[in-house]
């Protein structure tokens, strides 16, 4: 008889199936919801879930919560029972329950930005409508993976009008936190990468802090180069700062060089930057829009952008420098923010070192005016200091450079930076380079023709780094260097012999060093466009 009491007893049954316990799985997904269920669960069965399923996780009485999680099957109960729902740590903590409460799981919507994702894929131009409600869904975790790819390949096989940089930009910008340092020029600078051991930010922020310009710079950690600003700067100092103390820090020392993933700046961006980088996507548009969103979130107004153009750099060829240079300064312009873009030489790695320790030697050895400190390095640090500088009303066009090398020379620049890593508090970890070395040498007479910066990368992070701080590379040659046979042309280290093994493996089937018969032109100490 329907609504008799054994209909009651078993709703309630039913309602007790589809309740489980939650349970956290010690597993980082790195910007990814994951939720596990075990195959013999009752849920997984009566629901109809499968592998990869979009689900939303959500409790069931009072103040509701819910987290949205690409749906793992497992059949080990030591990783999620049968009456359990297991959530990867990131999902864990946006949920912001503890182990053991009753949660629910059911099939989740579709993110109602998904349209305009197949519209992209069919070739149409998105408005910033489309644009704000893709990092909407994306930033509340309403797209998997394979969604995130889908909108990533549709941009660059399409390709973003100017237009569609613009709203992108604008897009990411609004779905995070905005700093506010209440001065009219925040300066900043940034490479677009592509060029091993370019650790001219450690040596820029200290010179133009120095001059009294408020210079904040946040940066990544490395993806998938051999070192980031932040790897090479955790060896002098702490860089996971709160905000509050990060901006102390700045008020005080009119810079720092911190970690960005503690403030919730362009939080779109960091979630793409994860499905990108596996994928090797890199289009000139959406580097345009992370780039600059993520420079705007931080609160700057004048910002100089590095380029560096070489046969093995991410951008190749002078005139694809240009293009690029127009669409920074196109979105930057109608954002509102002061840019200026230089083109480099990027034939070769700057500076010696290849990885964080190794870096970091170089960028003390500018700072200290060490006789032994790498020329390119330095010169390259106080032309981009000196373009900074003159962002600043009081200088002159054109004396920027000087002012650089003036701050430098006096011993300002490295008493700034022992302020910096004072204020955000000194590593007292000593790290040095790795025990396991191997050296590479020139199988030829000749001249040093070529460096490859892609393979020169690959053979430091196949030796352990950036994970492994004092694991790189260490170049003895430079472009235009006379070579005998038999003399070293770099020495590996690593820290590990499955790395070594790895490292020397590679750079015995390319050393990624071309000997000729003939010198060179040299490049010039630092070339702009």
């Amino acid at each position: 008889m329907p609504g008799g009491p054994l209909t009651g007893i078993r709703l309630m049954t039913d309602a007790r199936r589809q309740t489980l316990r939650l349970r956290r799985v010690a597993i980082d997904t790195y910007k990814e919801n994951v939720a596990y269920l075990h195959r013999d669960c009752a849920v997984y069965r009566t629901e109809g879930f499968q592998a990869l399923t979009k689900v939303e996780v959500r409790t069931g009485e009072g103040r509701r919560r819910r987290v949205l999680a690409v749906l793992n099957v497992v059949d080990d109960e030591s990783i999620t029972g049968c009456e359990e729902l297991g959530l990867s740590e990131q999902a864990f903590e946006q949920l912001g329950l503890p182990e053991g409460r009753s949660v629910r799981v059911a099939h989740a919507e579709l993110p109602p930005s998904l349209d305009a994702v197949h519209r992209k894929i069919a070739g149409e131009r998105l408005s910033l409508k489309d644009f704000r409600a893709i990092a909407r869904d994306i930033v509340a975790s309403r797209y998997s993976k394979t969604e995130m790819t889908a909108f990533l390949v549709s941009c660059s096989q399409a390709g973003l009008e100017r237009e569609e940089v613009l709203h992108l930009t604008r897009a990411m910008v609004e779905c995070g936190e905005r700093l506010d340092w209440g001065e009219p020029l925040v300066a900043d600078k940034h490479c677009i990468g592509g060029i091993p051991g370019n650790r001219t930010s450690m040596l820029v922020v200290p010179i133009v802090a120095a001059h009294g310009m408020l210079i904040p710079k946040t940066s990544s950690r490395a993806i998938t180069s051999p070192a980031g600003t932040a790897d090479t700067m955790a060896l002098l100092a702490q860089v996971k700062l709160p905000p509050k103390k990060l901006r102390g820090i700045v008020r005080r020392q009119r810079g720092c060089l911190a970690w960005g993933g503690t403030a919730r700046l362009a939080p779109m961006d960091d979630i793409l930057i994860s499905v990108e980088r596996p994928l090797f996507l890199d289009s000139p548009g959406q580097m345009v829009a992370s780039i600059l969103a993520k420079k705007l979130a931080a609160g700057s107004t004048h910002l100089l952008i590095d380029i560096p153009v070489g046969p093995t750099a991410k951008v190749r060829h002078t005139a694809e420098a240009l293009q690029l240079r127009k669409l920074f300064e196109f979105v930057g312009d109608r954002l509102g923010l002061h840019l200026e873009v230089v083109i480099t030489d990027g034939r070769q790695p700057v500076g010696r070192g290849i990885g964080p320790v190794l870096e970091l030697r170089d960028v003390m050895q500018v700072l200290e005016n060490d006789p032994q400190a790498p020329p390119d390095l330095r010169q390259k640090a106080l032309w981009l200091a000196g373009r900074v500088l003159e962002f600043d009303p009081d200088v002159r066009g054109g004396q920027g450079y000087a002012i650089a090398r003036d701050i430098l020379d006096s011993g300002r620049a490295i008493n700034k930076m022992r302020d910096i890593v004072k204020a955000q508090g000194r590593n007292p970890v000593r790290v040095e380079p790795g025990t396991l070395q191997h050296e590479v040498k020139a199988p030829a007479s000749g001249f040093v023709n070529g460096i490859d910066n892609k393979q020169m990368a690959r053979i430091a992070r196949l030796a352990g780094a950036p994970m492994d701080k004092g694991a790189g590379v260490d170049l003895f040659k430079k472009l235009g260097d006379p070579v005998e046979t038999g003399e070293p042309l770099y020495r590996i280290y690593a820290d590990f012999p499955a790395d070594y093994r790895f490292a020397r493996e590679l750079a015995e089937k390319d050393s990624g060093f071309r000997i000729g018969d003939r010198r060179p032109a040299r490049p010039a100490e630092a070339t702009f466009f």
